[in-house]
Order: C-alpha cells, then sequence, then structure tokens
C-alpha cells in the first residue's frame, strides 16, 4: 500500500477538500474511538460492568431459561451460606 493509497486499495483522490473531508471523517471516527476506551478503561466503569455481570451469572445460575427458579439450585446455596455461617461461628467459639 503506497502513501497515495486507503486501506482498501481504493486510490486517493487529489483534490484537497476530499482529502480533508477523508482526514476529518478518521479523526472523528479515532476521536470516537478514543472517548470510547477511555470510558471503558474508567475504574467505575469496569467496576459497573463487573457488578453487572456478577449479577447475571447469580440470577442465571438460579433460574432457568424461562425465568423460572431452579428451587434445588437455590436451596443449596441457602444451605452453603448456612454451613458457612456455622463454620465460622464455631471457628471464632473455639479462639476464644
Amino acid at each position: 500500500m503506497g502513501a497515495d493509497e486507503r486501506v482498501g486499495g481504493e486510490r486517493l483522490p487529489d483534490d484537497p477538500e476530499a482529502l480533508e473531508k477523508i482526514i476529518d471523517d478518521r479523526r472523528r471516527r479515532l476521536s470516537e474511538t478514543v472517548d470510547e476506551l477511555v470510558v471503558r478503561a474508567h475504574p467505575k466503569e469496569i467496576a459497573r460492568r463487573s457488578a453487572d455481570d456478577a449479577r447475571e451469572r447469580a440470577v442465571g445460575f438460579v433460574t432457568d431459561e424461562q425465568g423460572q427458579p431452579r428451587y434445588e439450585r437455590i436451596a443449596a446455596a441457602a444451605v452453603a451460606a448456612v454451613l458457612l455461617v456455622v463454620i465460622v461461628v464455631v471457628r471464632r467459639r473455639g479462639r476464644s
């Protein structure tokens, strides 16, 4: 690709106004891309996306494809939570 060719292999126009339009369009697209990357890399945005992803996975874990609750998974999660609390309480009492 030479200096007088576009990315697609098409030749660049000789008209300065057409070249300016191409440059302005590319500059605008690049600016939009940079702005989007800045937003994506912002710590609050990363935390929001992580929280949304965790929420979706949690809801997907306890519901089926139709959105109906999966009672066996809800019960298993509740048992695991109770077991964790019991372990923490027993370990704390053992330290005293």
